[in-house]
């Protein structure tokens, strides 16, 4: 009998590391069920700025020292948090807008769509407003944005959901392709570098590889991945999405960092230790030496390798038959990357 306290005793102390541990776990999350969205307060999408405090604590901004939170919900019902994110040693222009990394974030999730997104536009995390135009851009250029709806909520008052096409006319040719689209680019890795492995393999070329081919990349044609290792040995990956207005395009190095930021578990730069690029040989954009300045000065002791890459002829025309991108007459109706 006199042993039944020290159990039970035992039992609570189990119990309270359990939940520390998960509180710790949480603190890095990024993604949210609908039903983790929910204990968290966020039962319906005027209810998003519950998560808004965790997004900032989780932002990365050490020259702009202005820490941006963004929260979204696709039509999934999943929750995504983004963040701004500051490269230190690097110009602002390197920097990842908290608006970007929350569309990279569901693309790394091969989400379809964002259909409610709040951003917060005060350092207390307490007004909620209009995304700027370089990020209004990126979002227009999903296919759903016509529909998405942005969360206006000035400090103490209630909000409300304005339509983007309210803030941004639809500035996209008729006929474009659109982020968050599913892409297969047929890219396969040229010379001896495509065989030394297999297509199973795990290094981090056929990573690179991989993010290459899910690469948006329409205007210049120019897919390119990236594929990121961890001092513990834990891999991320990013690739290239382009933007028609040019200057939003997201580099593969910063796409596949809000990979790392999402779930390396608050990791700094100079953890990683390997980095591949894979890119087209002589392509219009080449990431290469962006990459490079970006890897050495945020993790200078990562081993940087750049492979290059070419597009199979046969896979190609076997893809778009397979989407009757090519009718059965053989006309061509579209052959974006």
């Amino acid at each position: 009998m006199a042993q039944r306290p020290n159990l039970l005793s035992h039992l609570q102390d189990l119990v309270t590391k359990f939940k520390n541990m998960t509180m710790a776990q949480d603190r890095f999350k990024f993604v949210f069920t609908a039903n983790e969205a929910a204990l968290e307060a966020v039962t319906d999408p005027i209810r998003l700025p519950n998560l808004i405090r965790k997004a900032m604590c989780l932002a990365r901004a050490p020259i702009s020292k202005y820490k941006v939170g963004a929260v979204g919900r696709a039509s999934s019902g999943r929750v995504y948090l983004g963040v701004n994110v500051d490269f230190p040693g690097l110009p602002l222009h390197h920097s990842i807008h908290a608006e970007q990394f929350l569309v990279t974030n569901l693309a790394l999730n091969y989400e379809k769509d964002l259909c409610k997104l709040a951003v917060a536009i005060s350092t207390d995390g307490l007004e909620f407003g209009t995304p700027c135009g370089n990020c209004l851009q990126f979002l227009m250029e999903m296919s759903n944005a016509l529909d998405m709806k942005i969360l206006s909520k000035p400090k103490h008052e209630a909000g409300s959901f304005s339509s983007l096409r309210l803030l941004l006319p639809n500035v996209l040719p008729k006929g474009s392709p659109f982020l968050l689209e599913k892409r297969y680019n047929c890219l396969t890795l040229s010379g001896s570098a495509g065989e030394i492995c297999s297509l199973d393999c795990s290094h981090l070329k056929r990573r690179a590889l991989a993010a290459a081919n899910n690469s948006f990349s329409p205007y210049t044609e120019s897919p390119s991945g990236v594929a990121l290792l961890d001092n513990d040995g834990n891999w991320y990956r990013g690739w290239y999405i382009e933007s028609v207005a040019s200057n939003p395009s997201l580099g593969p190095v910063q796409a596949a960092l809000v990979d790392f930021v999402a779930r390396s578990r608050g990791k700094m730069f100079n953890k990683i230790v390997q980095a591949v690029l894979v890119e087209k040989n002589n392509a219009s954009v080449s990431q290469e030496r962006t990459a490079k300045i970006i890897l050495d000065t945020i993790a200078p002791n990562c081993d940087f390798k750049v492979f290059h890459c070419s597009v199979d002829c046969a896979k190609r025309l076997k893809y778009l038959r397979e989407t009757l991108v090519i009718d059965t007459l053989g006309d061509y109706t579209g052959l974006h990357y």
